[in-house]
């Protein structure tokens, strides 16, 4: 616990110049503390700012990498995003890092499919990759979970090399399941080239676009002062935009399913179409695994994982060799928004 006579002197480094007045608990995980710092600057007006603690392994590279996901969202939607300010280690305890940034005052829900949709279309329209390819500069982390985001030219590279890492994630509070690594190997040799290998062949191509990472229903609240939608806690990558809704897909979740529809609907998705909804599949079993992985307690989503395997396995046999895509458009849509 900290209050606002034991601040790290990397914090107070941080913070504008002036008088800490008050630090009060606000939010909590499993991995960070999240406070709120007022004080009262060197003219006597009072400031608010969020801070989060991190004390945990890679605590440092987790407080940059929300940091450089922050900065870089701030780039494409600065009106939805709240600016970072800083990050560092503890000066005292190099163990610990810290993210920080301005305070807002946020309402506990969600905005409505027609107040975000505009936010998501416009983030991935306007974005670029730096290098054009698939990553990002930094580490980045889906909760504790790193995500290795090296520079790839090749998106089936880029999320067959996630998806291992959440295959290995996902077994870690129960031990070893052998039908799951299994499974997930044939998985990986047939269904995720004939699902993601079609999306850059024969003339088809996807931008890699700016996606927040993790988007689901804790991360987006209403700014009480603007009522604009806030995003906020992003784990971000220049990837398929349609990785945007691996969270959308489960019941457990109120951001779902309606807002990927109507994305797509007014968007499209990418070529080939027919294969849009075995994609989302896809994607959301990587998010599924990882949640395991952290809550322990949602054990029972890795039988739902398996049985999304089979019936993908089943749905794909061949492989990539099964892939019959004489008629499918060579321009994808998303590359033309």
């Amino acid at each position: 616990m900290i209050d606002e006579t034991n601040l790290d002197s990397a914090i107070i480094a941080a913070l504008p110049p002036g008088k800490v007045l008050s630090v009060t608990r606000h939010g909590r995980t499993n991995w960070s503390t999240g406070y709120k710092i007022e004080i009262e600057g060197d003219g006597g007006e009072e400031k608010e700012f969020f801070i989060k603690i991190l004390d945990c392994e890679r605590a440092d590279e987790m407080a940059r990498g929300e940091f450089e996901c922050q900065t870089t969202l701030m780039q494409y939607i600065p009106d939805n995003v709240v600016p970072p300010i800083a990050w560092g280690k503890f000066a005292e305890d190099p163990t610990k890092a810290f993210y920080l940034t301005h305070f807002r005052y946020l309402h506990e829900r969600l905005p409505t499919t027609q107040q975000l949709l505009p936010i998501v279309k416009k983030l991935h329209s306007s974005s670029a990759s730096p290098t054009g390819k698939f990553g990002f500069p930094v580490t980045t982390f889906w909760g504790p979970p790193p995500m290795d985001n090296s520079w790839t030219d090749s998106w089936e590279e880029y999320f067959t090399r996630k998806f291992r890492a959440s295959l290995e994630y996902g077994q870690q509070p129960h031990g070893r399941d052998e039908e799951l690594c299994e499974l997930g190997e044939e998985f990986i040799l047939k269904v995720i080239p004939r699902l993601l290998r079609p999306l850059q062949t024969d003339g088809r191509s996807i931008k890699p676009t700016l996606c927040h990472g993790d988007l689901w229903d804790a991360n987006v609240q209403i700014d009480a002062s603007t009522q604009a939608p806030v995003i906020f806690d992003p784990c971000s990558f220049y990837g398929h935009h349609e990785m945007e809704f691996q969270s959308m897909r489960s019941a457990r979740n109120t951001l779902g399913q309606d807002f990927v529809t109507t994305y797509k609907n007014e968007v499209g998705a990418s070529e080939p179409q027919e294969d849009f909804d075995d994609r989302n599949a896809l994607y959301s079993m990587r998010g599924d695994l990882e949640t395991v992985g952290m809550w322990p307690q949602w054990l029972p989503l890795l039988q739902h994982v398996k049985d999304e395997m089979r019936r993908l396995l089943e749905k794909h046999p061949d492989g990539v060799a099964g892939f019959k895509g004489g008629a499918v458009k060579d321009v994808n849509p998303i590359s033309s928004l």
